[in-house]
C-alpha cells in the first residue's frame, strides 16, 4: 500500500500521515523534511537560499539521513533546527528551484522502491512524485485555523500567523516548478472541524474499505 498525502503548510497532514503509518505497520516520509534540511545546508553554508546555482551546488554535496524521529545533515542533528525560524522563512526559496526539486524527487522515489509501501506526504506527492499512488488525499484546513493550531503550538499573534501563512500557500501554489495543487484523482479531507483521531479514522476507513 502507498499512500500519498498533499495539502498546504499547518494542515495537519505530517501528524495524519505519521498516525495513519504506525496503524497500518509501515513506513513514513516527510518530504517537507528533506526541503527544510537542504535549507539547513544551504544557510549553514551561508549562502543565499535565493542563489539557485549555489543551492545546486549544496545539494550536490549534502549527506541527509531522515527518519521518522531524527534528521541530521552532514553528521549534525538538524531535527530541531530545521523547523526554527530561519529555515522556515528561506524553505520556500529553497523548494523552488527546478534543480533541488528533481534531486530530491528521485530520493524519494528511491526511498518508496526500496520499502514497496509507504505514508509519504508534501506538496507534490500526488501529482509528481506519486502519481500512481493506491490512494491519494489532499489534507487542508482554513488558513485561521491553522493559525489557531500553530499559535497553540508554539504562540505568537494569530493574524500575524494568518497573513505568514497565507504567504506560504501563495507561494507554493505559484511557483514554477511542482506547485501546490490538487490532483483530480485526491481525496479531499478539510480537517477545519475534525479532530486528528477523526481524519486518521477517516483514511484507515478508506484505506481498509
Amino acid at each position: 500500500m502507498i499512500i500519498a498525502i498533499d495539502g498546504p503548510a499547518g494542515a495537519g497532514k505530517s501528524t495524519v500521515a505519521r498516525r495513519v503509518a504506525s496503524e497500518l505497520g509501515i513506513e513514513y516520509l516527510d518530504t517537507g523534511a528533506m526541503y527544510r534540511a537542504v535549507t539547513f545546508g544551504v544557510l549553514s553554508r551561508e549562502i543565499d537560499p535565493s542563489d539557485a546555482e549555489s543551492v545546486i551546488g549544496v545539494c550536490r554535496q549534502l549527506v541527509l539521513e531522515i527518519s521518522v524521529d531524527r534528521v541530521v545533515v552532514d553528521g549534525v542533528d538538524a531535527t530541531s533546527a530545521i523547523r526554527g525560524p530561519e529555515v522556515t522563512s528561506a524553505v520556500s526559496a529553497v523548494a523552488a528551484t527546478p534543480e533541488v526539486r528533481q534531486f530530491l524527487v528521485e530520493l524519494q522515489r528511491a526511498w518508496i522502491l526500496e520499502r514497496g509501501a509507504g505514508v509519504v506526504e508534501g506538496r507534490d506527492i500526488t501529482t509528481v512524485v506519486l502519481p500512481d499512488a493506491d490512494l491519494k488525499l489532499f489534507v487542508t484546513a482554513s488558513p485561521r485555523v491553522r493559525a489557531e493550531r500553530r499559535v497553540a503550538e508554539s504562540g505568537g499573534d494569530v493574524d500575524a500567523v494568518e497573513a505568514a501563512i497565507a504567504e506560504r500557500d501563495r507561494r507554493d501554489e505559484t511557483r514554477a516548478a511542482s506547485p501546490l495543487s490538487i490532483s483530480s484523482e485526491a481525496v479531499v479531507i478539510d480537517t477545519s472541524e475534525m479532530s486528528i483521531d477523526d481524519v486518521v479514522a477517516d483514511i484507515l476507513e478508506r484505506v481498509q474499505g
